[in-house]
């Protein structure tokens, strides 16, 4: 997982440096780096989810996917757990639990990082996730800037989700068909949507109860692949 470990160093200096340019930076620059930030990850959502072939097993993997989130309370637990990482390491900054899910979701939602993952799963070159790590830990500087210390703690769920799929892939990699990648690239798209709006303060999504889509795509694409426009 060469690839994998990378993209957290590249992640951990990139935010690191964001964190001491934070405490040197006047405001109205933080506020212009969260338009960019919000901006871009506009873009980023929609390009990726114009790639979908599959739009009625999107709209359904979002509808029940965020039923389950809703039912489980993710964003609760999600708050808890920000919570308490901020508690236990004595961080301020009020925009802990934002800055973790959005570095997660940027570095995470994209189509590069699940190719990545498969190619080197696999027993090919990490050249893919070495080009993401680059593509990251500039990323992290100014996310780490505008969000603050949760930035740094999203390589957590990085290692645990790209790394997970990097080893599913050493099993299981031959097996998994494209439909697959560009659909889940797609869904992930749509909550970059969502994220992308929450950072512009345009209105309020709860993404993170959305995120079980993710695994709901995969499960209708498995038990009805023909069916969708």
């Amino acid at each position: 997982m060469l690839g994998t470990i990378v993209n957290v160093f590249a992640v951990i200096a990139g935010g690191s440096l964001g964190l001491v340019l934070n405490k040197k930076l006047p405001d109205r620059f933080i506020r212009i780096f969260f338009q960019v930030i919000g901006l871009f990850t506009l873009f980023l959502g929609f390009s990726m989810a114009f790639e979908t072939t599959h739009v009625l097993h999107m709209i359904i993997a979002l509808i029940t996917g965020s039923l389950i989130g809703e039912l489980m309370r993710l964003d609760r637990l999600f708050d808890h757990m920000g919570y308490y990482l901020k508690t236990k390491f004595k961080f301020k900054n009020a925009r802990f639990t934002e800055g973790l899910l959005t570095a997660f979701l940027l570095y995470c939602m994209g189509s590069l990082t699940i190719l990545g993952a498969i190619e080197e799963g696999m027993g090919g070159s990490p050249k893919l996730l070495l080009i993401k790590s680059l593509m990251d830990g500039v990323s992290s500087i100014a996310l780490a800037s505008g969000l603050g210390a949760g930035v740094l703690f999203s390589v957590v769920p990085l290692f645990i989700y790209q790394g997970g799929i990097t080893l599913l892939a050493a099993g299981l990699g031959e097996f998994v068909p494209q439909i697959f990648i560009t659909e889940l690239s797609a869904v992930g798209g749509i909550l970059l949507v969502g994220l992308g709006i929450n950072i512009l303060d345009i209105k309020k999504i709860n993404v993170m109860n959305m995120l079980p889509a993710l695994l709901m795509i995969i499960i209708l694409l498995w038990l009805i692949p023909d069916f969708g426009i």
